[in-house]
């Protein structure tokens, strides 16, 4: 194994601790003094967005846009790149979920693209962006702070896939565990199941470094140490913990790559628009029976940092935050085109062990059982 990757990417600054957020307006400034802070709901709600507000600097002129919710789309991305070619800025500043930071970092990074958002989707090579990006993470689960990728759908043809560029980086990395309080325990659950899953795949995924182990490693044991107690109402310590966790994994995934679970789940997302945390936690067990016998010295090592076996671990933590397959019993209509989906995604050709379609169907066939 190498020690670094070919090519390693992390954002260019990060700071992390409570109340950090408040100087999000300050820290921004050194890019520019235009930018537009982009949102969740939940921000207005919690009184958080003016508090931000509040501290904006003399002389920055910064704009707001709320993300209407629901997974990151084209349509998204492209509603927002209008808003910043109408009013030209510096950077680009995402408060919220993965959804949140991912129409972010795309409508930022394709700000002065020539093309439609769909034509990077479908392939078209990016360019570089100048505009600066600016994550503040407040959920702990997609790592997308720590990454140059956005996972976006296409309405029109359901497809769901990554575009990404080094240029789309975060520029600045704001950690604050304080934004986590306002988070739903079931959104806690799905979202740190995501980075759990993030953290376990970038260690098993055939593009794993030996940094990238230990990036993955401390995410794995940060976020299996945290993430119940933080379902269960948390704490500063706890929260900081599972942040922390969901960005390491982040840092991993973004250098090493993924696996199975998440060449199945950006298909089933897709088509049945279940969260994807929740659909991650609910493939990840059949994908590490699959995986076993491929990657057992690496088992022994997570065995290692969990204290008890892997499978067994992702089962009690399922059951223990009531996380339930919502694929029981349901019929995958166009099997044939999500199967090819799998086999076609970068995650699924990182897996450890060969993936066909006899495996795929098999795992399918498992997750909508009735039983």
């Amino acid at each position: 194994m190498n020690v670094l990757p070919a090519s390693l990417l992390f954002p260019m600054r990060t700071v992390s601790g409570v109340g950090q957020v408040a100087d999000l307006l300050a820290e921004c400034a050194a890019f520019g003094k235009r930018g537009v802070l982009v949102h969740g709901g939940s921000l207005v709600a919690g009184g958080t967005l003016d508090r931000i507000l509040a501290a904006k600097p003399d002389g920055a002129e910064v704009g707001t846009w709320q993300h209407p919710g629901g997974e990151p789309t084209l349509a998204h991305v492209d509603a927002l790149r209008e808003v910043l070619c109408k009013n030209p800025v510096d950077w680009v500043a995402a408060v919220g979920g993965g959804s949140v930071m991912d129409v972010a970092k795309a409508a930022a990074g394709l700000r002065d693209a020539p093309l439609p958002t769909v034509a990077y989707h479908d392939g078209e090579p990016i360019p570089s962006s100048n505009v600066a990006y600016v994550a503040a993470p407040a959920t702990a689960g997609t790592g997308s702070e720590a990454t140059m990728v956005s996972v976006l759908t296409n309405d029109d043809t359901g497809v769901k896939k990554s575009i990404r560029h080094p240029s789309h980086t975060a520029r600045l990395v704001i950690l604050d565990p304080a934004l986590l309080k306002s988070c739903p325990p079931a959104l806690i659950a799905a979202s740190g199941m995501d980075a759990f899953t993030q953290a376990v795949e970038s260690f098993l995924s055939r593009g794993a470094t030996d940094l990238t182990d230990m990036l993955a490693l401390q995410a794995v044991e940060d976020i299996n140490n945290s993430i119940e107690t933080v379902f269960n109402g948390g704490d500063d310590a706890s929260r900081e913990a599972l942040l922390r966790g969901s960005f390491l994994a982040g840092l991993a995934l973004s250098n090493a790559r993924l696996g199975l679970v998440h060449g199945l789940a950006h298909p089933l997302g897709a088509r049945f628009h279940f969260a994807h945390g929740l659909v991650c936690a609910v493939c990840l067990p059949l994908v590490l029976r699959y995986n076993r016998e491929a990657c057992s010295e690496k088992y022994a090592q997570l065995e290692a940092c969990l204290g008890t076996d892997i499978e067994a671990r992702v089962a009690a933590l399922n059951h223990s935050m009531r996380i339930a397959n919502p694929f029981a019993g349901k019929a995958l209509e166009d099997r044939v085109a999500a199967v090819t989906e799998t086999l076609a995604s970068g995650s699924t050709k990182a897996n450890p062990r060969d993936v066909d379609a006899s495996a795929a169907n098999d795992i399918l066939d498992r997750l909508f059982s009735a039983n």
